[in-house]
């Protein structure tokens, strides 16, 4: 939608006709997907708090919107949709000139025996969030929710679950929670979920699920035993949705998302153009195709695409990671590279990190924050951050570093970045530049 929206304003600026029928066969538009699992906890009262334009005020815009059909095939050659209506059945063709696919992405249902049983959900449209609130409050006996995954939905609807009353435990693969974090920061993420009663297995494999003779979800497998459930989560990530785009030919990386160019439009097929979550991006620092879903970049590449689709000329820079989350009181947040993630990409790294308060220690209210800045050896250029805070204002910081990263500053220059400082805010280092400047002193000293 903002590609359409987009579209429309830049045609309109240049005085151009343009005709824009967007289809879509679900019930819902410009939502905030992030925000479903604070819905499901019950911060946001409604699925209406989530949605920022309805179909009626999208048509109002001038948009031809189409509610309740599904896009099921695409010929490039005849440049048509083959569009099915998902009340009735009934198949026609939708010609056009210039194509948007901005099919997003699944979220990863594991193929294992058991998965697809009544009570397992997964947590990415406004659709899974009522299913699973339904679930939540419906008048069946639930004491026990599994969730499989401990990243930022699997951590966020855990807590979710945990306050509306049942005993909660995610199930993991990996060493530590939050693996776009280093496992030395992900321990304090670990810490937290255990203090608010959250039982984490970590090192965790799922093997299957148990069902009930009503069909019903009554069990998570793992190899060393079976963790009883009355609902279960899925939280293992999400993949680019190109089925219908790959079927009609059009090119995926080894990402699994459309290759585009840096204005959005499809690779190798004019008139043709991707944005989204069904789209691989170009990382800043690893310089490589990356996927990253998220509403930040969906945005963006769907404004960008909006205004070249209409004559106009923009391109969307890329990306380095940036992304936040809470678990209770507990804020997280990273960019760029992680240590192993710039090991990978071919960096000798350097690392800083300090353990601070998010104000002046003598001011009420000071928290602990762990700040972590991750530097090239040798240049001192800055890679990465992570932050793991215990009190407001300690994540959003990671914006200074996010800024530092994207223009490939030094370290040393975030330490002496003119930052702004009073107690109530921030000691008078603040723990950004503290990081900063042992990331530059560890870089420098060979």
């Amino acid at each position: 939608m903002s590609a359409a929206s987009q579209a429309l304003r830049t045609a309109k600026h240049y005085g151009r006709e343009l005709s824009v029928v967007v289809l879509e066969r679900g019930a819902w538009t410009s939502y905030s997907a992030c925000g479903i699992p604070y819905w499901v906890a019950g911060d946001v009262d409604s699925a209406d708090r989530l949605i920022a334009r309805t179909p009626e005020q999208h048509r109002a815009n001038g948009i031809d919107l189409r509610m309740g059909v599904e896009a099921t095939e695409i010929d490039l050659g005849a440049r048509v949709i083959q569009v099915r209506d998902t009340a009735n059945g009934a198949t026609r063709p939708v010609p056009y000139d210039q194509l948007v696919v901005a099919t997003g992405s699944l979220p990863i249902r594991p193929d294992l025996p058991g998965a697809f049983a009544d009570g397992i959900h997964g947590l990415q449209t406004l659709d899974d969030g009522k299913a699973l609130l339904d679930t939540l409050t419906s008048s069946r006996r639930l004491e026990r929710a599994v969730v499989v995954g401990a990243g930022y939905i699997g951590i966020e609807v855990a807590e979710a679950c945990q306050r509306r009353g049942l005993a909660t435990t995610v199930v993991d693969m990996a060493s530590q929670p939050m693996t776009t974090l280093d496992p030395d920061m992900g321990a304090l993420v670990r810490d937290e979920m255990e203090k608010l009663g959250i039982d984490l297995r970590t090192d965790t494999a799922v093997e299957g699920f148990e069902v009930g003779d009503d069909g019903w979800v009554s069990g998570v497998v793992t190899a060393d035993e079976t963790l009883p459930a009355d609902v279960v989560v899925l939280g293992i990530g999400v993949r680019p949705n190109t089925r219908l785009a790959r079927d009609a030919g059009l090119p995926t990386g080894a990402t699994g998302g459309l290759q585009t160019d840096r204005r959005q439009a499809v690779v190798g097929h004019d008139g043709v153009w991707a944005a989204g979550d069904c789209v691989e991006s170009f990382h800043r620092v690893s310089e490589r195709p990356v996927v990253i879903a998220l509403g930040t970049h969906a945005n963006k590449q769907g404004r960008v695409l909006g205004v070249n689709l209409a004559g106009g000329y923009d391109t969307f820079p890329g990306v380095v990671g940036t992304a936040i989350t809470k678990v209770h009181d507990l804020e997280i947040a990273r960019t760029g590279l992680a240590v192993d993630e710039a090991r990978d990409a071919g960096f000798d790294v350097a690392v800083g990190s300090v353990e601070s308060t998010t104000t002046s220690g003598y001011m009420p209210g000071a928290s602990l924050m762990t700040v972590k800045v991750v530097a090239e050896r040798g240049s001192a250029r800055m890679l990465g951050a992570q932050i793991v805070g215990a009190g407001p204002g300690s994540a959003k910081r990671i914006d200074a570093c996010a800024l530092a990263v994207w223009n490939e500053m030094r370290a040393d220059e975030l330490a002496m970045a003119d930052l702004s400082y009073a107690p109530p805010f921030s000691p008078v280092w603040d723990p950004v530049q503290i990081a900063g400047r042992r990331a530059a002193d560890a870089a420098r000293r060979g």
